[in-house]
């Protein structure tokens, strides 16, 4: 999905306010939903969230997934090294979107601020997602915020470098095209969840989508209940009241700041997703 700006060329308005309304960054590598292994952690801690050792730090981004060698290098060479400690901003709505923001390691939560102060949690990113390309190719302000949610490292890579990267290497544009193709999509499904899911079922999806892949039997996800309140689009107390009815099925429980996910098989199927 891609946010951080309006789209690639001249593509319609509507699309460009959906783009502006409802996300702000984009992830370009493994196929994964918007919240797809959000803030997941297995039960041991035994598995951390980073790039694999045995590649560079462009390791699994899609964007940069066809480069040579050598043009991977430079561009490694180019970007700056970040580090966001866990609660720090990275950048508020309207900053100026200067860089390319590539995920080493940690997990970032974009969101948006209304008016009277409440935050709605668009998406969570994590390594190796990539936040803030399209704002890069059209040079508009940040269209939400960033906030890292663990201790995060990344690369930023200047809009000059990126545009230069992209001018010299045309393949990289297929891959943000195939990221908005995944933005409307996911806009397209999270409409329609609005529409035809009660708030438990939301619930339900977005802590199936927090979960991710991973196979373990117990998926402990290190997310307080008014961030998830956030994410669902409801109240903290209509989830609260959501989670422990999951919690008296046998389904989750709560262990302080974080939930323990014991059957996502049956929080599938609470959210309409199938087994």
């Amino acid at each position: 999905m891609i946010g951080y700006g309006t789209p690639l060329g001249r593509v319609s308005n509507g699309v460009r306010r959906a783009l502006h309304a409802m996300s702000d960054r984009c992830v370009v590598g493994p196929a994964r939903a918007s919240l797809s292994a959000g803030v997941m952690t297995v039960e041991d801690r035994a598995v951390e969230h980073r790039l694999p050792e045995s590649g560079d730090a462009l390791t699994g981004v899609e964007m940069f997934a066809g480069l040579e060698p050598d043009v991977r290098q430079r561009v490694i060479a180019a970007a700056v090294p970040r580090t966001y400690r866990k609660g720090q901003i990275i950048f508020v709505e309207n900053d100026p979107g200067e860089s390319l923001i590539i995920l080493k390691r940690g997990a970032v939560a974009v969101f948006r601020t209304a008016p009277t102060g409440e935050r709605a949690v668009l998406t969570v990113a994590r390594p190796p997602d990539v936040l803030g390309e399209v704002s890069l190719l059209d040079a508009l302000n940040r269209s939400a915020s960033a906030e890292a949610i663990e201790d995060t490292q990344a690369l930023a890579l200047s809009r000059a470098a990126f545009i230069e990267l992209v001018h010299a290497n045309p393949r990289i544009l297929d891959a943000v095209m195939r990221a908005f193709g995944a933005l409307i999509r996911r806009l397209t499904e999270q409409n329609a969840d609005h529409v035809f899911l009660d708030l438990p079922g939301r619930v339900a999806k977005t802590l199936v989508r927090l979960a991710g892949e991973n196979q373990a039997p117990m998926v402990t996800i290190d997310l307080n209940q008014s961030q998830l309140a956030e994410m669902a689009g409801g109240s903290r107390q209509s989830v609260n009241q959501a989670i422990g009815s999951f919690a008296n099925r046998g389904w989750l429980r709560t262990e302080g700041r974080r939930i323990v996910v014991t059957d996502v098989s049956a929080l599938r199927r609470r959210a309409g997703m199938g087994s």
